[in-house]
């Protein structure tokens, strides 16, 4: 019998959470023996990589050890960072003075530059470039390097690799419950996106160092959501995306480079700093150009991207999801807070059938109230005490995800801090600031949202449907009754009628009726009428299905 081939023939896996978890390990043995810029460039390209992943995950998995894991690694990778920076400006250095004291030609180049009879003043140009600025620069990055070399041995030192090993064991664990190329991962691509086509059209407005920095790593979040999570996507983009990255890199570095010669002052005269000036400008413009070229105009690459992430309606759709998903990672029971969203809702849309209106657009308001719902008990992951105060937190500091109006969001995370707990009020410092119709209606929304979750204070499901009786009654008198051809409306409840809510499953003496007669309150404040929940009658039941 014939053995069976070799585990080993099988293809080493070069990608992953866990490959370049354990590749930071292998990479930090290699860069411990001198630094050089090769192994600096390695293990950096390996903690980068563990970063981004963890920073893409984050965004769906609120586990802390996602935050721990890019803070562990964070110092190690600014140390190493110091130290590329100068390396690089080495390379750059010894780069220009290549290509112009050989005198190699360029395009970007003045044609008395490029011409190689252009006589004694060029030449002396030459030496300067070469025998001073160059050499005195050099001179001062090497010694810049040494000492950033001492500061990156001690990073890596306090580098704790034991507990990398065992991050690296459990955290690709919970990055497999999320399928790469999901919806949910390109609705985040957007989000960066979106993010990167900002700083983008502010770069080109005001073409400052600064700016043209800052949209370099805009584009690198961008291209890191679609290079570990969009792998389709990636694989016709990545080029692209890489090229736009390195020449925004490439921008930065020069500018670097500039910033540094001129502070370390070795320019012996104006003429050899004019020089310099023109030529690290020239290398700059041409990539700027290229960029320019690539990226703007009705044709850019920044269009041929859009149009492969989601569109329209499906952005608020997999907001959506994106924030049910987070907070089924804290709330110890989600599924009820999806059936308080749902009884919210029917208790807000029964309301607007009796002609009430929130002192709001009620789309908005709706939506804060379907957030507010499904994220109202993510903070008993924090514990159980003052829950809601936790939930505020973390909500606030999660942010309002693409597809989502600001002013939503944060009214949503105000209501869900008010479902349980003391019962708001105007002079509260989370409502004191707002404007009166705003805090009207988000007073109003709590009182829906309380009284929603005291129907399934039992977290049983028992309570599914509901529907206010007054609205079905009217609706049964006016049904025939026609004016000009067309039917009436349903007549809003009278000055002192009661708000009837009927309950499928409710009953007056169950596990949730004490605590639905204490919640109701707030709601019969805000409405200025009873609220009486009792249980669905049989013909009422038959006449909504």
């Amino acid at each position: 019998m014939l053995a069976s081939p070799a585990l080993s023939t099988r293809p080493k896996k070069t990608t992953g959470l866990r490959y370049w978890m354990l590749r930071v390990l292998e990479e930090c043995d290699n860069v411990s023996a001198d630094f050089s810029p090769d192994p600096v460039h390695d293990l950096r390209v390996s903690l980068r990589r563990c970063r981004s992943l963890a920073d893409g995950l984050m965004a769906l998995d609120p586990d802390p050890d996602w935050k721990a894991m890019k803070k562990a690694g964070k110092r190690l990778f600014q140390r190493l960072g110091d130290l590329r920076d100068i390396q690089v400006m080495e390379e750059w250095v010894e780069k220009l003075e290549a290509i112009y004291v050989e005198r190699a030609p360029s395009p970007a180049l003045p044609a008395a530059d490029q011409n190689p009879n252009s006589g004694d003043d060029s030449a002396d140009e030459r030496s300067t470039f070469s025998n001073t600025p160059a050499q005195s620069l050099l001179k001062i990055l090497h010694a810049r390097e040494a000492e950033q070399k001492r500061e990156a041995q001690a990073a890596l030192e306090e580098f704790d690799r034991k507990q990398w090993r065992r991050w690296s064991r459990s955290l690709p664990a919970r990055a497999a419950r999320i399928r790469p190329g999901s919806h949910l991962f390109k609705h985040l691509a957007l989000e960066r996106w979106t993010e990167a086509r900002h700083l983008h059209t502010r770069a080109l407005r005001n073409r400052s160092q600064t700016a043209f920095h800052t949209l370099r790593i805009g584009i690198k979040r961008f291209r890191y959501i679609v290079e570990n999570f969009l792998t389709a996507e990636h694989k016709a983009w990545s080029d692209d995306l890489k090229e736009m990255q390195d020449l925004l890199g490439d921008v930065h570095d020069l500018d670097v480079l500039w910033a540094t010669a001129i502070s370390c002052h070795v320019f012996p005269d104006e003429h050899s700093r004019r020089r310099w000036h023109e030529r690290i400008r020239a290398e700059r413009s041409k990539r700027i150009d290229r960029y320019r070229a690539r990226m703007a105009g009705e044709n850019s690459l920044w269009q041929v991207w859009r149009a492969a992430l989601p569109q329209g309606k499906q952005i608020q759709e997999l907001a959506t999801r994106r924030m049910k998903f987070w907070a089924n990672h804290l709330d110890p029971d989600f599924p009820h807070s999806e059936r308080v969203a749902s009884l919210a809702l029917q208790i807000y849309d029964g309301l607007l059938a009796t002609a009430w209106q929130p002192a709001i657009d009620a789309v908005s308001a709706r939506a804060s109230l379907l957030a507010a719902a499904l994220l109202h008990d993510v903070g008993k992951s924090k514990g159980e005490k003052n829950h809601q105060k936790k939930s505020l937190k973390l909500v606030q500091t999660h942010g309002n995800p693409l597809g989502w109006k600001p002013s939503d969001f944060r009214r949503a995370a105000i209501v869900a801090r008010f479902h349980r707990g003391a019962l708001p009020n105007r002079r509260h410092r989370l409502l004191r600031d707002l404007l009166p119709d705003e805090q009207k209606t988000t007073i109003e929304l709590a009182a829906v949202l309380r009284l929603a979750n005291a129907l399934d204070a039992a977290h049983d499901g028992h309570i599914r449907r509901i529907q206010i009786e007054n609205v079905q009654v009217n609706a049964e008198k006016n049904r025939k009754k026609r004016t000009a051809g067309f039917l009436l409306k349903p007549a809003a409840l009278h000055r002192n009628e009661p708000l009837i809510i009927a309950a499928e499953g409710y009953a007056a003496l169950g596990r949730s009726a004490q605590t639905v007669a204490a919640e109701r309150y707030l709601l019969e404040t805000v409405l200025h009428r009873p609220v009486i929940v009792r249980p669905m009658t049989h013909r009422a039941r038959s006449a909504s299905r």
